[in-house]
Order: structure tokens, then sequence, then C-alpha cells
């Protein structure tokens, strides 16, 4: 169905922009937004979800599972644990699916609410707002700030940029702590990195890592938004007139202007909005939502409670910026089931039941089976024939098992060498074995045989293919 979208002329759309007169600094290398703070019922909620995703993520490399790290993604022996799972190479598909499920919930969610991923999720987000409570904390409210940076320097002025600064280093040095420890023992490390005994790549990626949340939360906040995340590039593919944003209500707040509390304004002609720009002021990434949507919008419904508080200040109604469609906007009702929202609702589900199948018939033992090359086949002293094979067997599960193995295929055979062994929880065994088979049984050049693997307790069983060579 062809959808119409307003057009305005160049010269018609105001752009708010921060001004290069005012608020500017020397230390930075762009022009910087001073982010006022704000209070509500979405900023509340905002930052309650985030502490909890904040939480989520320092606490999880600390579980125990088994007696070992719950959640360990041990890039090195490319082993990647997850409870009570233990993911190989071979398992790939496992993480395909997972990632394929993920991306097609966020088209859904964005579908239906635009990017409130960025706004209440993205770690990008969170952490810019813990480094700016830092930061306020330290410099005082917006006013305070732009007057301390226009100052000269003195000892005032120093220590606290010094205590700022210092707080984002430590924040950003145990959030890389934390991250590092997904992929190697965190317990080890915490303890081997202030004791300068980690290795060389625990210690770089500390370092790395902290670096780069320093700068992103720090410095970069809002362009690492606009201008290098790709979500907020391709978002709009996902957006149609029924999708909730944060908007600006132009029928209910045009013409925009101040005026006094008591003052009527409808007789004066004039809209809800007083033009305070407040919804200016709290915006992290500096736009003007009253222009309409923008790419820079991240939707977390900061100057949906700065506009609020000024409603509820002049006594009126709230909403003038909220949560809304732009088909809400026009008088039109909003349509919740639409073919592109269920489409992905769709696909979504359909991801995630190949992904429930592919770990529910996943089995925790692995065999592959390898022939000697260097000789085809051997004659005994006793005239049987004998191949040679080397067995790798792969325990993924995370406990030790035992394991037996038997050769199928014929009917008199002799298994010379290892039949039953125990094999740590997540490794992998070379047996060598040598198969002899009585001669009258050989009866072609090649014969189908199997290797069967099971464990002692009967839980599971693997068997691989291979074949008999004789002349």
């Amino acid at each position: 169905m062809e959808q119409k979208v307003k057009v305005l002329a160049a010269d018609q759309v105001k752009i708010q922009r921060p001004n290069p007169d005012k608020g500017s600094n020397d230390y930075s290398p762009r022009n910087r937004i001073y982010v006022r703070d704000v209070k509500g019922t979405l900023e509340y909620f905002r930052r309650s979800f985030g502490f909890l995703l904040l939480f989520v993520f320092a606490a999880i490399p600390w579980l125990t599972w088994n007696g070992d790290q719950a959640v360990l993604l041990d890039i090195g022996n490319q082993r990647f644990r997850i409870f009570g799972m233990t993911l190989w190479p071979q398992d790939l598909t496992i993480l395909a699916w997972i990632s394929i499920v993920a991306a097609f919930a966020l088209f859904f969610v964005t579908t239906l609410y635009g990017r409130v991923w960025c706004g209440f999720m993205c770690p990008q987000t969170t952490w810019t707002f813990i480094f700016m409570w830092f930061e306020k904390k330290f410099e005082g409210p917006r006013n305070k700030r732009i007057a301390l940076d226009k100052r000269p320097w003195d000892f005032d002025k120093f220590w606290r940029k010094a205590a700022k600064h210092t707080s984002w280093i430590i924040v950003a040095l145990l959030t890389a702590m934390t991250f590092v420890g997904y992929f190697t023992d965190i317990r080890d490390l915490f303890t081997e990195f202030w004791t300068f005994n980690a290795g060389f790549w625990a210690m770089f990626s500390v370092f790395f890592f902290t670096f780069c949340t320093y700068g992103n939360a720090g410095w970069m906040r809002e362009i690492m938004c606009t201008h290098m995340c790709p979500y907020a590039r391709f978002q709009s593919a996902m957006f149609d007139k029924d999708t909730v944003t944060v908007s600006y209500d132009p029928g209910r707040g045009e013409p925009r202007g101040p005026r006094s509390k008591k003052t009527d304004h409808k007789e004066k002609g004039l809209g809800d909005c007083i033009d305070c720009n407040m919804c200016v002021q709290v915006c992290p990434t500096g736009i003007d939502i009253r222009n309409g949507l923008q790419y820079e919008c991240i939707n977390c419904g900061a100057c949906v409670d700065a506009c609020n508080d000024v409603m509820d200040k002049m006594n009126y109604p709230r909403g003038l910026i909220r949560f809304t469609t732009e088909r809400n906007l026009e008088g039109g009702k909003t349509h919740k089931l639409r073919f592109k929202a269920v489409g992905y609702f769709v696909v979504m589900i359909a991801m995630t039941a190949l992904l429930i199948w592919d770990i529910s018939t996943r089995k925790p033992l692995e065999v592959d089976v390898l022939r000697d090359r260097n000789q085809l086949y051997s004659i005994s002293m006793e005239g049987w024939v004998q191949n040679v094979y080397t067995l790798k067997i792969l325990n993924k599960s995370q406990l030790p098992q035992t394991f037996t193995i038997r050769a199928e295929g014929f009917g008199q055979t002799e298994l010379m060498g290892t039949t039953e062994l125990t094999i740590d929880g997540g490794a992998v065994a070379t047996v060598p074995v040598t198969l002899a088979v009585y001669p009258d049984e050989v009866t072609e050049r090649v014969h189908d045989i199997r290797f069967v693997v099971s464990s002692t307790d009967g839980s599971v069983t693997e068997q691989h293919e291979t074949s008999f060579l004789y002349e």
C-alpha cells in the first residue's frame, strides 16, 4: 500500500542545535551538549531498568554451576560454557539461531515501539547516564557545569574535574574487568590483575575496554548513537504510521510562545507549548523533538518527563510530548495488528522453535574416526586382517563420563586398545584402536563398519561410520 510522507521545505524546518558560542569548552573537539537533569515516571523506570541490567551484567560472571563459572566464553579453548550447556565449534548453529532470534525480536519491538532498546536497554545509554550522574555530582547541575567550563582554571575547577574523571576511570575499569570476566575465569582475573600476574592478553583486554568505556560514555556519548551505531540508520525501514515513538503534538502545542501562568493562552491564540526549551535541554542527543521524528532520537522519554513537569506547573493537561503514533496525532486510530509486525513476530517464533529444536536434539557427545592412511591393512600372526583407527571422543557435558567403545559390521572381530575410558567434562580424548577381523568375514575390498561409543549409564550413544579395507 502506498504511503505518503509529508515533506517540508528546507526553510520551514527549524533545527535545534547547540550554539557554538554558548557552552563550548577548550578540551572538547566538538560542541558539547549539557544535559539537564530530569525527574519523572519514565526517568525512574529507565533508571531502575538500567540498574537491573547493570546488576545482571555484573552478577552473571560470578555465578557457579557444578563448581565452575556458570557463563564462560572460552575463546582460547574454543568452548562456550553457559550454565549446564557447553557449546563447541560444532554447535555454531545454536549461536546462529540465538543471534537470528535476537535480531528479529529487535525488529519486532522496533516496529511496535520504536527505539525503546536504545532508550532503555542499550549499554551505551546506560553507561552514559551513569557517567552523567557522576558528572552532576561533582560539577553540579547544567547551569553550573556550563559556568564551570567557562571559568579559568583554579583549584576548585581542578579537583572537580579530577574527581569526575577519576570516577569515570574507576567505573570503566570495573566494567572492563567484568566484561573480560565473561571470557576468562573472573576470580583469577580479579586476583591476578591487581597483583600484575595476569597474562598479556587479559591485561591488554582490560585496558582496551577500559579505554573504550571511558571514551564512549564519557566523551563520545551521543556521537556513538548518531554517527557510529548502524541501528540509528536502518531503523526507519521498520517504522510506519502505527509505530509508537516519542512525539510532539503540534495541533495542541502550536503556535508556541512564552506566557504567564495566569494568562489565558487561548485568548492570545497560543498553543500549550510555552517554548521553554526544556525538552531540548534534557535530550541526551541535543535535538528538538518539536521538529518531528529525527534519527538521533533514542526514545528515552526524557523530554516527555520534562514537558509533563512544565505542563503540571502551568496547570495544562499532560501529554503535549508523549509516546504515541503518527496516525494517532493525525486523529486516526492506531493499528496494533499489521502485516509488518505480524511478519516479524511469526519469523521470530519460527526461529525460536528452531533454536529450541536444535538445543533439544543436541547430543552431549561427539565422535570422529580417522583411519591410519600410512598402512591400509595388515595381517596378524594368527592370520586376522587388521585396520588401525584413531577415535576422537568429545565429552560435551560438564561432568566426567565413562564411555565404552565397540565396532559393528562383522561377525567375528576383536577390538584391541582402550575400549573403556573416562573423559572429563568438556575434554577431548584421542584413542588409537586396532580392529582385527577373521579372514573369512572379509568378502569385499571395502566393508562399511561403524564405531559405537556409549556412556556406561546408557544416557548417551553416538556412532560413526567408516570403512574397513582389504585387498
